[in-house]
């Protein structure tokens, strides 16, 4: 594994305004990620678990704070240059899918390679489609797709640009057992053949300790940052 950092995090905070009262959900964190490993955060709600990860990925501005991804500082960026570096960099999995609802299943695999202008957009996503074990589902349209097959369209789009890292929300929240274990496996899977930077999080301990290194937040603050028997 490369000892590269492609996510750096320095004294990140975020305050809300709640009326005439300020709100610190996040306070003063900071922590490296290593090219190729796999990362997760975990806490109570309201530990400022998701939105530590939409920070790092430039989905939300701190208060203050810095975050390097992939070598490039978001802090001064516009909204427009941090979306570039998103489509070039990170792959997302939510909780919630985040599936366009008047697209097909293949069609939302294409997004983020149209987007890049990838003219093989479809002889990937089609690929895709058959990695994650839904080639017969292509032309449905997610409502016709079970909560699973949802979710394995989101895996299947999240890594159809190649991204250097991976931000996964909650990505089995929403499943059963059964199928949850099954996403996870492949999430692990194509991660491991792509060797992308995985950083998810959780409140899944036992899907915590697959990853190598486990971060637990509390009130806002890093509380303690260990590695698992995964990393040794």
């Amino acid at each position: 594994m490369s000892e590269e950092i492609i996510l750096s995090v320095r004294e990140l905070t975020k305050t809300y305004a709640s009326g005439s009262r300020s709100l610190t959900v996040l306070n003063a964190v900071s922590f490296d990620v290593k090219k190729g490993s796999t990362c997760a955060v975990v806490g109570p709600s309201g530990s400022g678990k998701t939105t530590l990860l939409g920070l790092c990925a430039g989905l939300d501005k701190p208060s203050s704070g810095s975050v390097s991804l992939n070598g490039v500082v978001l802090d001064d960026l516009t909204e427009d240059e941090k979306a570039e570096v998103r489509n070039r960099h990170v792959g997302f999995i939510f909780q919630s899918f985040n599936l366009m609802p008047t697209l097909t299943a293949l069609e939302n695999i294409m997004i983020p390679m149209e987007l890049r202008g990838n003219r093989d957009a479809k002889a990937r996503a089609l690929e895709l489609l058959e990695t994650v074990g839904l080639a017969d589902r292509g032309k449905h349209y997610p409502a016709q797709l079970s909560g699973g097959e949802q979710q394995r369209i989101s895996i299947a789009r999240a890594f159809a640009n190649k991204p250097s890292i991976l931000f996964a929300d909650e990505p089995t929240g929403n499943l059963d057992g059964e199928t949850g274990a099954a996403i996870e496996d492949l999430i692990f899977e194509l991660n491991r053949d792509a060797g992308t930077t995985l950083v998810l999080v959780t409140h899944d301990l036992e899907l915590a300790n697959k990853t190598d290194r486990v971060i637990t937040m509390k009130n806002g603050k890093l509380h303690t940052d260990k590695a698992t028997e995964a990393a040794i």
